[in-house]
C-alpha cells in the first residue's frame, strides 16, 4: 500500500482531524513502519504451532447490575437534559 502525506490527510479527513504538513509527513513514516511490521508478520511460519484459540482466551468478569441513586450526580457533567435523557449532538451527517 502506497503511504504518503495525501492518504494521512484523506484518513485525518475523514476522522475530522487536521494535521500540519510536517505531522502528516511523520504520521506517513511511522504508518509505512507499521505495515512493514505487518508484512514480516506475514512471512512467519505458524502451521507447525498446535495451539487451542480457546485456550488463549481472558476470562471475562460476570455483569453484575448496580443501580445508581444519585441522578445528580449522574448527570452532572451532561450539557443538556430532555426528559431525563441526555441531548447529544448529531453524529451522522
Amino acid at each position: 500500500m502506497k503511504t504518503d502525506t495525501r492518504v494521512i490527510n484523506y484518513i485525518a479527513a475523514l476522522a475530522k482531524l487536521k494535521f500540519s504538513e510536517e505531522e502528516a509527513e511523520k504520521f506517513a513514516d511511522e504508518f509505512k513502519q507499521i505495515l512493514a511490521h505487518f508484512n514480516n508478520l506475514d512471512t512467519v511460519d505458524l502451521t507447525q504451532l498446535d495451539i487451542d484459540p480457546h485456550e488463549l482466551r481472558t476470562p471475562l468478569r460476570e455483569d453484575v447490575l448496580k443501580p445508581f441513586e444519585n441522578r445528580e450526580e449522574l448527570f452532572s457533567n451532561a450539557r443538556d437534559l430532555k426528559d431525563g435523557h441526555i441531548i447529544i449532538p448529531k453524529v451522522m451527517e
